[in-house]
């Protein structure tokens, strides 16, 4: 079934690590994710998939190694994939949240 809307509020969280959580619908390729970040998160290597998104609330800065680019409300982001756009977040507030679209197929 094709979804037209997406009832984030009837979605559980998940929680795949320390310091993120997030609520995901997938449909044709494509993944819209409600994302929160807080300051525990790490990641332990670069991050090297692509991700499309808009931040709703908090701050954060992206290390594109070395060169740290800092988001806030109301900023969107375009980061393509691969390594040369390998990057690496870090919250600057109690939580950041993110609204992402990316790509199940090409990650």
């Amino acid at each position: 079934m094709e979804h037209y809307r997406v009832d984030f509020g009837s979605m559980p969280w998940e929680q795949p690590t320390a310091g993120v959580r997030f609520k995901a619908c997938e449909q044709n390729g494509r993944k819209l994710r409600l994302a929160e970040f807080t300051k525990d998160f790490v990641e332990p290597d670069w991050c090297t998939k692509g991700h499309i998104g808009y931040v709703l609330e908090g701050e954060m800065e992206l290390d594109f190694h070395g060169q740290v680019v800092t988001f806030r409300p109301g900023d969107g982001l375009f980061i393509p994939p691969g390594t040369a756009h390998g990057h690496k977040a870090k919250v600057l507030t109690d939580f950041a949240r993110v609204l992402l679209v990316e790509s199940t197929d090409l990650q």
